[in-house]
């Protein structure tokens, strides 16, 4: 069994994989990218007997990290991530929650920004944090080499990659921070993306349009 365990529980209209993983062996437990329906996701926690220690975001949309605050503040625990390069996009959430008919979110101030080759220690699972602008300019993922699972945020998507035509995006850097990135982490790698169905890096390699 992997040592990394996790449920997807897809939040808001844009089915966003709000990701709850913990540690097989020690019990510790984060949310990543909890992007709204609060109450959905503290549901999914309590049916699964888990607290969470912490709220780990990849970047700063609105359907990634628009019920932070509130599970932050529900559990007592910090918001990390993502990198401090998507400040503009967490300071502009009433902005994005206006443009996409959300209710109301407060602007938003993690706890702690990360940077490219720290790891995060949660239980005995060790989260390498790669930096992978294109999407947002502070975009990071989040990989556990021993379970060879990836957290891939908006990066990588089964079949396809990120929008680029957001504010301070960038196509060219998407695809460099994939190919430079993400694509030697190993074929056998498998990501949960943070929109649509699960795949491996391996498959993406072979038969996405845009990697070719």
């Amino acid at each position: 069994m992997s040592q990394l365990q996790y449920q997807s529980v897809p939040v808001t209209a844009f089915a966003q994989n709000c990701s709850i993983i913990w540690c097989a062996e020690q019990g510790d437990c984060a949310v990543i990218d909890p992007g709204g329906d609060a109450p959905l996701i503290k549901q999914a926690l309590a049916s699964a007997g888990r607290t969470p220690q912490m709220i780990l975001l990849t970047h700063g949309h609105l359907d990634h990290a628009g019920a932070a605050a509130e599970l932050a503040a529900e559990y007592g625990i910090p918001v990390v991530g993502p990198d401090l390069r998507d400040r503009f996009l967490l300071d502009a959430m009433p902005q994005q929650s206006q443009m996409f008919g959300f209710p109301y979110c407060a602007p938003l101030q993690p706890d702690r920004w990360l940077e490219e080759g720290e790891v995060l220690s949660l239980g005995n699972l060790r989260l390498e944090v790669l930096h992978c602008p294109g999407h947002t300019p502070g975009h990071v993922v989040f990989f556990e080499r021993n379970s060879r699972l990836l957290f891939s945020g908006d990066v990588i998507f089964k079949g396809g990659v990120g929008r680029t035509d957001f504010p301070q995006g960038d196509h060219q850097q998407l695809i460099e921070a994939i190919s430079g990135k993400l694509l030697p982490l190993g074929d056998d790698v498998i990501f949960i993306p943070g929109h649509g169905p699960e795949s491996t890096l391996g498959a993406e390699r072979l038969t996405n349009p845009f990697l070719r």
